[in-house]
């Protein structure tokens, strides 16, 4: 089995520290509680294992291919992406009133993991369906959630963003892809956009675009941005498929990693051959999303869900390359240990440096996984919990969460897949192994979806300096009540993690001062350190998850329970506070003390 889908930690998560039992007592997911994750997730492990996992190096040997504007996917992907719709993957967390099932986030993001674990290219086919879906529940008419929705949410057909252009990179107010507004209510949209993740494809039967374009006479900038629907095929009023409009793919990039997953060129209304252009002239159809000039804002929906999802690919991508490593380092046999234990070669799991990137490796994926399933539960209370204020203290959580999830998760996500080439010494850096293919597919993780620096100028500005810190203080303040318990437990391992969460805590608050003090004043002097503060604030927070796990580990060993597993969970909470939370207070320095040496060399000298 090249990928065992770690159930038991996932489930632990859920039910210990985002308490799924709560969420199961919000008015429409009362059957959504421990044992229907489970069951789901147990069914979600069997199709990840069986029919993803296998295909994840195939696809790496046989990237998609274009062929004359048409995309070929790898070899086997058809028959896995049909296996997906008819096992109702897509429509998990969607509203059970399209077709889906209407089940949690906090289940939908651990299958998300498990799918990405087991074969990321593929699994971005169905998460950017996902931010399209996310996207027309929120902003979309009765007519396009009617006409679109359930074959999204079935699987049917998939969904892409479409933001980027050639001059526009992560600035979109440069965004020159224009629509011109049609008699009948319809634009003809006119532009080309690059990196479109699966904008091109056979394995659905309609791809539906959701487009990024100005009407004429806009206003300049971000302001004058309007969302359109765009589909490959146009859709009759009953829902069937209409004649092909006119955009087509231009061409497909060439990849360091991912490379099963196309990455398209789309050109819309250049009057693409046997399409709509031949008899109506060129212009693609495209249908307005909400209002104009909210463009970006409805977006930023279809951003936010991409963007957790991506934390959640640099959780899975992890968890795959430390998988991989204990099984080489468990068979591969080289040098006696250095203490004389076994006195001849033996496997380099015994080797004290092999086991510390090991534990670096299974600590930081099992500190993020947790951080990422409280901020789903978060999510659920945020948009599903009766009480207003319930619901807004959630929101505000999630919100602070996001970046933490995407930032910190995928450049922990680095160093993880490199230590696994590393474990492998030689024989990671040969394609053969399958090691490298995990660092190679991380890379993008902390470009895509807006790159770290961007993830951590969100954090600054919008999640810490807006509110002069609050919501960072009372997150440290729950965190302060963490200490408390584990030093009221009493044990050596509780007093050694919360030492280090004490020292963690105070650096993220002298930060956190910092950045509320600072980035109005000493504008410079704060984004300096903005990345620094995103990577302080998501190693505190994952600490601070791993350390609510000692306890219930702690808690739950005298009753009987699964004694590996509970020992393993005490171990590796103490392994991250003494060798990963201790990062912290150097961090804190850097940001707070070394700000001009950021900024001070001339830039000729460069």
């Amino acid at each position: 089995m090249s990928y065992t889908a770690p159930v038991k930690d996932m489930l632990f998560n859920m039910q210990h520290l985002a308490n799924i039992e709560q969420i199961a007592q919000i008015p429409g997911f009362e059957d959504a509680g421990l044992d229907t994750a489970q069951a789901v997730l147990e069914e979600c492990a069997k199709f990840t294992e069986g029919v993803l996992a296998p295909l994840n190096f195939e696809g790496d040997k046989n990237p998609s291919s274009w062929k004359d504007g048409v995309v070929t996917a790898t070899p086997g992907f058809k028959d896995a992406f049909r296996q997906l719709t008819e096992g109702g993957w897509q429509g998990l967390q969607h509203p059970a009133n399209f077709g889906g099932q209407g089940l949690p986030k906090t289940i939908g993001a651990a299958c998300m993991e498990m799918l990405n674990s087991a074969n990321m290219s593929f699994a971005l086919c169905p998460l950017l369906t996902d931010g399209a879906i996310e996207a027309l529940l929120t902003a979309g008419s009765d007519e396009l959630k009617a006409l679109y929705l359930e074959k999204l949410i079935s699987g049917q057909w998939t969904g892409t963003m479409n933001l980027t252009e050639p001059q526009a990179g992560s600035d979109l107010a440069l965004v020159r892809t224009k629509a011109d507004p049609q008699p009948d209510g319809t634009y003809k949209i006119f532009g080309t956009k690059i990196f479109i993740t699966w904008g091109e494809h056979d394995m659905a039967e309609n791809i539906v675009h959701l487009v990024l374009a100005r009407v004429a006479g806009a206003p300049e900038g971000v302001k004058g941005i309007s969302l359109f629907v765009v589909p490959k095929f146009l859709v009759n009023q009953d829902g069937s498929l209409g004649a092909r409009n006119d955009a087509h793919c231009v061409s497909i990039e060439h990849k360091l990693g991912i490379k099963a997953s196309p990455t398209a060129v789309l050109q819309f209304g250049d009057g693409t051959a046997a399409s709509i252009a031949d008899s109506a002239g060129p212009g693609a159809v495209g249908y307005l999303v909400g209002q104009e000039n909210r463009g970006l804002e409805y977006m930023f929906i279809m951003m936010n869900a991409a963007r957790f999802g991506v934390g959640i690919q640099g959780i899975a991508i992890a968890e795959r390359a430390y998988q991989k490593a204990v099984g080489y380092a468990k068979d591969r046999v080289q040098s006696r240990p250095v203490d004389g234990s076994i006195n001849a070669s033996a496997a380099i799991i015994h080797h004290p440096d092999v086991r510390r990137m090991l534990m670096t490796m299974r600590a930081t994926t099992e500190g993020c996984r947790a951080m990422a399933a409280v901020a789903a539960a978060a999510y659920d209370a945020a948009h599903h919990h009766p009480d207003a204020d319930t619901r807004k203290q959630n929101a505000t959580y999630y919100e602070f969460m996001v970046p933490l999830v995407k930032g910190y998760s995928t450049e922990m996500s680095q160093e993880v897949t490199s230590l696994g080439v590393q474990v492998h010494g030689g024989m990671g850096f040969i394609e053969e192994t399958g090691a490298a293919q995990y660092y190679r597919d991380a890379k993008i993780l902390t470009i895509y979806e807006g790159t770290t620096a961007i993830q951590a100028n969100d954090l600054v500005g919008r999640k810490t300096a807006r509110d002069g810190g609050q919501t960072a203080k009372g997150i440290a303040a729950q965190i302060e009540k963490t200490e408390g318990e584990l030093l009221a437990s009493g044990t050596p391992a509780a007093k050694a993690v919360a030492r280090r969460l004490a020292a963690a805590r105070q650096a993220f608050l002298d930060v956190v001062d910092f950045v509320a003090g600072g980035a109005k004043a000493s504008p410079n002097a704060v984004f300096a350190g903005s990345v620094p503060y995103l990577m302080l604030a998501g190693n505190l927070v994952a600490g601070w998850q791993l350390a609510r796990s000692l306890l219930v580990a702690e808690a739950l060993l005298p009753k009987g329970q699964d004694e590996a597993f509970l020992r393993a969970k005490i171990t590796t909470a103490q392994f991250y506070a003494e060798h990963i939370l201790v990062k912290a207070p150097g961090l804190r320095d850097s940001i707070v003390e070394g700000a001009g040496s950021v900024t001070d060399l001339a830039l000729e000298s460069f």
